[in-house]
């Protein structure tokens, strides 16, 4: 799917190609503290198929327990996080953070992953009084 995005004050945006089946909600620690809440959700790109519209990221980069390094991606100004992705030349795959797609509700996750940290009420959010506003 072609999706189109930015972050929070659009001095960033972008268009992609996702693979609609490769859509995850992480629950690791890592994805918790870098976005500020209990999970992240990622809409995985096509290989080589992320390009900017307008803006540069600033980078931060990120060691993992399994020491591999990755470049988190966000807008210098308003903060938001734009994606993740591997260091290195070759043609790419981003972890683009959907909170940021503009086409967000027609994109669902397929999948969880690193569900043993995740926060013991977030697989109960269902359940929990709504208010209808956007």
């Amino acid at each position: 799917m072609k999706i189109t995005g930015g972050c929070h004050c659009r001095k960033i945006t972008y268009e992609a190609v996702i693979d609609l089946d490769n859509v995850v909600i992480c629950h690791c620690t890592d994805c918790q503290s870098l976005s500020g809440s209990a999970f992240r959700t990622v809409a995985m790109s096509e290989l080589g198929a992320f390009k900017f519209l307008s803006g540069d990221p600033k980078m931060y980069v990120k060691t993992g327990d399994s020491g591999n390094e990755r470049e988190q991606a966000f807008c210098s100004d308003c903060g938001s996080p734009i994606y993740s992705t591997s260091i290195g030349d070759s043609p790419r795959q981003y972890g683009i953070r959907l909170g940021t797609v503009d086409q967000r509700n027609q994109i669902a996750p397929k999948k969880q992953k690193w569900i043993g940290s995740s926060q013991p009420w977030s697989q109960e959010i269902g359940s929990l009084p709504t208010t209808e506003k956007k």
